[in-house]
């Protein structure tokens, strides 16, 4: 009697371990040195060494345990025992993995036994076992259709040729000599991937951070690379398309101080790149998500400042815009930015990938809660850093349009208010309000009621104090002028 359990359950009526092959694939071929190449892009490079037994003339070799995604075209085989003497006749990735759906295929036409969620037993020759439904002939020729998600066991009578249990490469060689060769193996694979994680406390006056780095690893490769030297490439290069990766499963992390001592990951320039080296060998597990910290620093030297960005985006200029209404947001979040520096003077001087920061601050009983998280680009030291932490809560602007004339068929002129409102109880604080000049390139301010900086051909900025529980008023008018 079966068990009722909802659970589908393959059985087969064989042993894996008892694969019938030739004796040169039964040798232990475990990695002897593996080194990974990870780049932000979910590719890895991957070379690996091992050794095995060959024969003087043809051999048939078998690299097993690679990576699912391998890219079989980027594959690079090489004896570094005997180079000029071993030759590659033909290389193969076999992929055709024991499951279900491959054994069914296999089976066409053959004789298995089929149990349902139900315990009705069926034994029938396959007619198919496609489209989600096992077709099965019974010998007095009556046909069933069963469907594969009311199927609880399946039952085949022995493993056919060229099913293997995990992806494998297999060579065709001509070795000079026998003995013992260690040979390497070079690929591209996919599914693998890293990124940088930051975590930064800011002091409570805002006035420095202290920051610790973490590389973030992740393997859907569906291989385990056991102490593996781990490298990982920063910078955008350029690859052909591949397939999508996976997934990404990420856990969190605790807030952590900066630690004091040697780094655990090396840092250099390659080529145009920025290259990180972990320091001690890594085991880099299948479906596994891992963390090494890279980077730590304190008392960099920190700024935080607000904007009210209440114009809108600019896209650029494509014609003379005399939409009276464009332009008009109805926008009052004044935004809060952290800024600070990658160059040694700042403290941390380090080069920062891109990745993730997020920005802690303590409290009064000393917790640190969340203020702030963004992305940050790949950043060279000695750069400064600006990062969006949000909208201030008791800060407020109002942006109205006061007059808008066309005076001419090539110039118009118009005229905005700009209002920030603090409702702080005891801090004055400075808004930077840029202006986006969208209308036309040739402009002209006519007054304004505040001092201004012209940011770039189309952007001015006032920095305007506003003292607490009170408003600052800006005002100014602009005339665009464009050909006739």
């Amino acid at each position: 009697m079966y068990a009722t359990t909802r659970l589908k359950v393959i059985f087969v009526s064989f042993l894996l371990a008892l694969l019938v092959v030739p004796a040169a694939f039964a040798q232990d071929n475990s990695s002897s040195s593996v080194s990974l190449t990870i780049y932000n892009q979910g590719t890895a490079l991957v070379q690996d060494r091992r050794s095995f037994d060959l024969q003087s003339g043809s051999n048939t070799l078998d690299f097993t345990d690679v990576a699912a995604t391998i890219d079989s075209t980027s594959v690079n085989f090489r004896s570094l025992t005997d180079p000029e003497g071993t030759q590659v006749l033909e290389q193969n990735y076999i992929y055709d993995l024991v499951g279900s759906g491959a054994l069914l295929e296999r089976y066409l036409d053959e004789t298995i036994n089929v149990t349902t969620d139900d315990g009705d037993q069926f034994t029938g020759q396959l007619l198919s076992g496609r489209g989600g439904e096992v077709i099965l002939r019974h010998e007095d020729g009556q046909v069933f259709v069963i469907q594969l998600s009311k199927i609880r066991d399946l039952r085949f009578p022995a493993l056919p040729d060229g099913l293997i249990t995990r992806p494998t490469l297999r060579w065709l060689l001509n070795s000079a000599q026998t003995g013992s060769q260690q040979v390497e193996l070079t690929y591209l694979a996919g599914g693998m991937n890293w990124s940088a994680d930051y975590n930064v406390l800011l002091a409570t006056d805002n006035a420095a951070l202290d920051m610790t780095g973490w590389v973030t690893l992740t393997n859907t490769s569906g291989a385990t690379f056991n102490d593996a030297q781990v490298k990982l490439v920063a910078g955008d290069v350029n690859r052909l398309p591949v397939p999508t990766d996976r997934g990404f499963y990420e856990d969190e992390f605790m807030l952590a101080a900066p630690a004091v001592g040697e780094s655990n990951v090396a840092q250099r320039d390659f080529f145009e790149y920025q290259l990180y080296e972990i320091n001690r060998p890594v085991t880099v597990a299948d479906n596994e998500t891992k963390q090494v910290e890279f980077v730590t620093a304190a008392g960099i030297p920190a700024t935080t400042f607000y904007v009210y960005d209440g114009s809108g985006p600019f896209y650029g200029y494509y014609g003379p815009n005399t939409d009276p209404g464009y332009g008009i947001t109805g926008i009052t979040d004044v935004q809060n930015w952290l800024e600070f520096s990658t160059g040694d003077d700042g403290g941390l001087g380090a080069d920062l990938p891109a990745g993730r920061i997020r920005v802690y601050q303590e409290d009064t009983d000393g917790s640190a809660l969340l203020i702030g998280e963004n992305q940050i680009d790949h950043t060279p030291k000695g750069e400064d850093i600006q990062i969006y932490l949000g909208n201030a809560f008791d800060l407020v602007g109002e942006r109205k349009q006061t007059t808008f004339n066309i005076l001419s068929r090539t110039v118009l002129e118009e005229s905005y208010e700009i209002r920030i409102r603090n409702r702080k109880d005891s801090d004055t604080v400075q808004v930077r309000v840029p202006e986006h000049l969208f209308r036309w390139s040739n402009w002209a301010i006519l007054n304004a009621s505040a001092d201004y900086t012209q940011l770039d051909s189309a952007t001015i900025e006032f920095r305007v104090d506003v003292p607490p529980g009170g408003e600052t008023v800006i005002t100014y008018t602009v005339r665009y002028s464009w050909p006739g």
